[in-house]
């Protein structure tokens, strides 16, 4: 008898275990009613919007911020975290941007609800806001995601610029998404910008290692215009900006960048690599630049990243300020 209630007991227990797993998922609206009349969704749009009016480059700012985030541990805020030897202090998040509107956004929302809204939610929403300001199309996210206590500088292992198509599927299949998944994310270059010293070396003046040499793959005319006026062979030139995407749509979320891959325009070696005869991808490019499938792919491929290896529930904590643990 008492063996039958203990047993009893500990199937119950597991029960009510799941049950709490089951429900502190992300879910849509999850702030709704948690923060008196105040609407977190439409505070955090409020801000994205004030800032995106003045600064339009804020949408790649924030998706750059997100791949980044996700990419490295899930999106659990640890690349706002301050401090030496955090991912913050990683050779590839160096020159990462938008951490003070994230910052700003949390002061807020801390006003109306303190210790309420994680500032790993908070990345993904603003994200979310800025991607429909510059065009793209509106999108649902879950929320409830959690902060995690922990960011070290060693853990971040992004693809670089020069990563072979090989190398980039493997990035993005730790992270669960597959080759369509990476090929769309990485049309988030459609309002991205690098600088001269990204390419001089790989592209323009050093292909393969050999002096002089250019990428075959590259458009020979725009080799040209970058040699010649925008990426001279010389030191000064490191910090001129380059475009990924054509100049005139470089602050619309749109299909542009992928017709520039046709065109053998593409600027990074990662995103020309995509349309490299024998590319599995090439036929992906194709679809995304003669068809508008790019405007409703693209937000299902951002809304699962920013579900990768979230915490939920009582899982790690909601921090008081973004860059800093409690």
């Amino acid at each position: 008898m008492a063996h039958t209630r203990t047993r009893a007991t500990f199937v119950l227990a597991v029960a009510l275990a799941v049950l709490g797993l089951a429900t502190a998922q992300l879910q849509n609206g999850f702030y709704k009613g948690k923060c008196g009349a105040n609407d977190v969704e439409a505070i955090v749009q409020g801000a994205v919007k004030a800032r995106f009016s003045r600064e339009p480059a804020v949408v790649a700012h924030l998706l750059r911020l997100q791949f980044h985030e996700c990419g490295v541990n899930g999106c659990d805020g640890g690349l706002l975290i301050d401090g030496p030897g955090t991912e913050k202090t990683a050779p590839p998040n160096l020159s990462v941007k938008g951490y003070d509107l994230i910052a700003d956004v949390k002061t807020e929302l801390e006003k109306g609800c303190p210790g309420v809204v994680s500032c790993s939610d908070i990345e993904i929403l603003a994200t979310r806001d800025a991607v429909r300001l510059a065009g793209g199309n509106a999108y649902t996210v879950r929320t409830g995601r959690r902060d995690r206590r922990q960011s070290k500088a060693g853990d971040v292992n992004l693809p670089g610029p020069e990563s072979t198509v090989a190398q980039a599927t493997a990035f993005f299949g730790k992270l669960g998404l597959d080759q369509m998944d990476m090929v769309l994310l990485l049309g988030a270059h459609t309002v991205g910008v690098t600088h001269c010293s990204a390419i001089k070396s790989s592209r323009l003046y050093s292909y393969g290692g050999k002096a002089g040499a250019t990428d075959p793959s590259l458009d020979p005319y725009y080799a040209f215009v970058y040699k010649n006026y925008v990426c001279p062979n010389k030191p000064s030139s490191d910090g001129n900006i380059v475009f990924l995407d054509d100049q005139w749509s470089a602050l619309k979320v749109d299909k542009s960048f992928y017709k520039m891959l046709q065109k053998r325009r593409g600027v990074l070696s990662v995103d020309q690599n995509l349309y490299g005869h024998g590319a599995p991808t090439r036929w992906m490019v194709d679809m995304l630049a003669n068809s508008d499938n790019f405007s409703w792919l693209f937000p299902k491929a951002l809304v699962k990243l920013s579900e990768v290896n979230v915490l939920t529930g009582t899982q790690g904590e909601i921090r008081r300020v973004c860059n800093k643990f409690n």
